[in-house]
């Protein structure tokens, strides 16, 4: 095999690579340093789930998505949201072919069945029509959905509006178990998840959302993890999952403990579901509980907001061995150790809670956790609370992965909106793009520049003239790592609602050799 047919191979094997889902194929930041010719270019395709946002017929939900313009995109391409329970829309050809089809078998028919074969051709339009689709890169779009009826989503983005493509559900409930505001960025579909901070205790109402977007059923184990090692669970293995379909589990009932803190790891033995914990509490509301960043000997949890009344850490390890976190708060002035918590002692295989209190004292903060050597791998998140008793609302936490490139958040407003950012080990400069408005505005540009070890809720730019909601994506130009979250809050009866979203990289760029790369090694 010659030089030119392997390298016209490693063009073909690319492309496929740039082509495959972006959950799939995330870029290697490094890989294209560490590459003769290789370029950085967009990814061609990405999917993303979103939980059934609410079983409350209160329940106000506003889906929003998003795509930020990318240099070197396609000029072409889609970004559709539907209903899980949804096949995907035929295409065009298919639908004209069907047309005249339904035209040629109306002359043959009567005028009753002609009639019915429009109310049910009506129906399959309406049935199809998806929740949410994107016009433009750069500007976003929102749907709103009423009650306990509002849907899953499963969608994909494509060529242009693939790189970046970012979708979030926001939900107001008025009154009853989880009332407040509860916030979820929709995620990609994968195989295993952790979730610390869970409970089935009879205060609350945890329910673990499993979404399903492909053809076939997918099985899954969910294992409870409390504070004295692995609960015994009932039905927690080989749960089904229909094809594209959702599935809550209230986790109370796969085990008849019942504990304040646990933890969940969800296990996928075929296909791959998006999962989400959604907590709801009898006094303190409730939000969503995402999933942890991979087991690690460093986390860090960003963005806790600065006037939070309590703080609660729920950390595990998987394996037997006991580890002991130091605990840093990364606040705007640099690193320093919490009084009376400078380390918790964690014992292997059992999930372990700390009340670190008021925490961040009226400033901005984010926890730094780190395993001696980094060698014990921990999950972990916060359950943080705002408000005074009787008027308490919670939010959650988990530790985050850093935006290596870029990340967005949605749903934003020119009030109530914070953004956190902290760069807990070195220097950083970034830019911050707000969008266009859902129903008008121009964009604005900030760049800052964060010292290390510190935490700034900055104040981000908002479009000029804005209607509606908007974007806001985080780029990291230098220094870092960079880690963010966005809080959304309003007041609603004396009652502080808010929801807190963690804002991982979208990896939305993936590194590509250069087809004219010398691969001749392989020869050898």
């Amino acid at each position: 095999m010659n030089r030119t047919t392997l390298s016209l191979i490693a063009g073909a094997t690319a492309l496929a690579a740039v082509t495959g889902f972006a959950a799939v194929s995330a870029p290697d930041p490094g890989a294209a340093e560490r590459r003769t010719g290789a370029a950085t270019l967009p990814v061609e395709r990405t999917g993303l789930l979103c939980p059934r946002p609410s079983t409350s017929d209160l329940a106000e939900t506003t889906y929003t998505s998003f795509t930020p313009v990318t240099e070197g995109a396609d000029d072409k391409g889609t970004a559709v949201l539907r209903s899980a329970a949804q096949q995907s829309a035929p295409d065009e050809d298919a639908e004209g072919e069907d047309e005249k089809d339904g035209e040629k078998a109306g002359k043959d028919e009567n005028d009753e069945k002609g009639e019915k074969g429009d109310k049910d051709a009506a129906e399959d339009d309406q049935a199809d029509k998806p929740v949410l689709q994107l016009e433009e890169p750069g500007k976003p779009v929102t749907a709103e959905a009423d009650g306990a009826d509002a849907p899953a989503l499963v969608g994909t983005a494509d060529g242009r509006f693939a790189s970046g493509w970012t979708a979030q559900q926001t939900t107001e409930v008025a009154a009853g178990t989880g009332r407040g505001l509860q916030g979820v960025a929709c995620s990609a579909a994968d195989t295993q998840f952790w979730f610390p901070g869970a409970s089935t205790d009879d205060s609350r109402t945890d329910y673990i959302h499993l979404t399903n977007p492909d053809d076939s059923a997918a099985v899954v184990d969910v294992e409870l993890y409390g504070k004295d090692g692995e609960l015994k669970t009932t039905v927690g293995e080989g749960i089904t999952v229909k094809p594209r379909s959702a599935e809550p589990v209230l986790l109370s009932t796969l085990t008849a403990e019942k504990q304040t803190d646990v933890t969940v790891h969800v296990v996928v033995r075929s296909g791959r579901v998006g999962a989400a914990v959604q907590a709801l509490d009898d006094e303190t509301g409730g939000d969503w509980l995402p999933a942890s960043a991979d087991p690690s000997g460093r986390l860090v949890l960003p963005g806790i907001p600065k006037d939070a009344t309590a703080v609660r850490l729920v950390a595990f390890t998987p394996g037997d061995a006991d580890v002991d976190l130091k605990v840093r708060l990364a606040a705007p002035s640099g690193l320093i150790t919490p009084a009376g918590n400078e380390t918790l002692h964690l014992k292997g295989g059992m999930t372990a809670a700390f009340d670190l209190g008021e925490l961040t004292r009226g400033e901005a903060g984010s926890l730094v956790l780190t395993a001696p050597d980094g060698s014990v791998p921990v999950v972990a998140a916060v359950r943080v609370l705002r408000g005074e008793e009787g008027k308490q609302e919670s939010a959650f936490i988990p530790a985050a992965r850093p935006v290596e490139t870029r990340a967005t958040a949605l749903d934003n407003t020119a009030k109530g909106t914070t953004l956190s950012v902290t760069a807990p080990e070195g220097g950083a400069e970034i830019r911050v793009t707000a969008s266009a408005g859902t129903k008008g505005g121009t964009p604005q540009t900030k760049t800052y520049s964060i010292k290390s070890g510190t935490t700034q809720d900055i104040e981000a730019p908002v479009p000029a003239g804005l209607k509606g909601s908007y974007a806001l994506t985080v780029e990291t130009r230098s220094g870092g790592p960079v880690y963010a979250s966005r809080t959304l809050a309003s007041t609603e009866g004396g009652v502080p609602y808010f929801t807190v979203q963690a804002l991982p990289d979208d990896r939305g760029m993936v590194a590509v050799p250069d087809a004219s790369e010398d691969l001749s090694v392989l020869q050898r």
